[in-house]
């Protein structure tokens, strides 16, 4: 593949753990055998453990971890402010890996008390929720004037191949991307589960102190509630999908004033709530 020694660079593992491997394998095209070294992608059991209670487990890609942290942190209400996580320290385990994490005495209390201490699958959104309160959470309306055009859409949908390193290794990865109108794609992060990716993208977001009344998300995966429930809790209004949205996923995108977009790909989408904030050219 064109250019794998400077992916491979670029994909430099978190503390010893590789984001990828390599394996020699049997591949059959048009009945024709070939033995060929193959990239894999690789996932890592996390533990996130808080004031030294160990909360989640989740499968993971081991890149970006204090991001994907404080990501997971914000979007699960378990701290309001990214100033309320107080450290992070990663650590390298020989079956996985650590995230010691450090919150406010009453953020953990109130953490604690929802009981969530499962591990989560590489897909997993809800995993570990105890209760229907905890699993279905209304996040606060998003008030935003973003206005972007279409071509602004497509631009970002045309830039997240190059952006995605890992996925061109692998093809096997999800990415979420911050895009800004005029700008393109300005930041993306890779992760074996959607959930995961967004989670690092939304904890580089508020590490930079980006504005985020004025870019939007683009994720290489389905638009479910989680997805949507994760964005619109740290204020962000535009989420597009390059596929479909549940029905949950669109009616929590209404209530909360999120514009959520479905089937982005190429030049084309479909607008499921909120098509005031994407303008299209005048067919005349």
């Amino acid at each position: 593949m064109a250019n794998d020694a400077a992916i491979m660079h670029s994909l430099a593992a978190d503390l010893g753990w590789p984001s990828y491997q390599q394996s020699t394998v049997e591949r059959w095209q048009d009945g024709q055998r070939s033995i060929q070294l193959d990239y894999i992608a690789e996932e890592v059991p996390v533990s996130l453990i808080y004031n030294g209670m160990p909360h989640v487990v989740m499968l993971a890609s081991p890149t970006n971890l204090e991001e994907f942290a404080l990501g997971f942190s914000l979007t699960e209400g378990i701290i309001k402010t990214p100033q309320e996580l107080l450290s992070a320290r990663v650590y390298n385990r020989s079956n996985g890996i650590e995230v010691q994490l450090k919150i406010p005495d009453e953020r953990f209390q109130c953490m604690a008390d929802k009981g969530r201490n499962l591990t989560g699958r590489t897909g997993c959104g809800l995993c570990g929720a105890s209760t229907l309160k905890q699993a279905i959470r209304q996040p606060d309306h998003v008030s935003s004037r973003l206005i972007l055009s279409a071509m602004d859409l497509f631009t970002a949908l045309k830039g997240l191949q190059q952006h995605q390193k890992l996925n061109q290794l692998t093809g096997s990865v999800h990415a979420a991307a911050w895009a800004v109108p005029g700008k393109g794609i300005i930041q993306l992060r890779e992760d074996v589960g959607r959930h995961n990716a967004l989670d690092k993208l939304i904890g580089w977001l508020m590490r930079h102190g980006e504005n985020l009344s004025e870019g939007f998300i683009v994720v290489t995966s389905r638009a479910s509630y989680e997805m949507v429930q994760k964005t619109a809790s740290v204020g962000i209004s535009f989420l597009a999908a390059i596929s479909a949205p549940t029905g949950l996923a669109i009616r929590l995108a209404d209530e909360a004033g999120v514009t959520l977009i479905g089937f982005a790909r190429g030049d084309q989408h479909v607008v499921y709530t909120h098509p005031q904030r994407l303008t299209h050219p005048t067919i005349l």
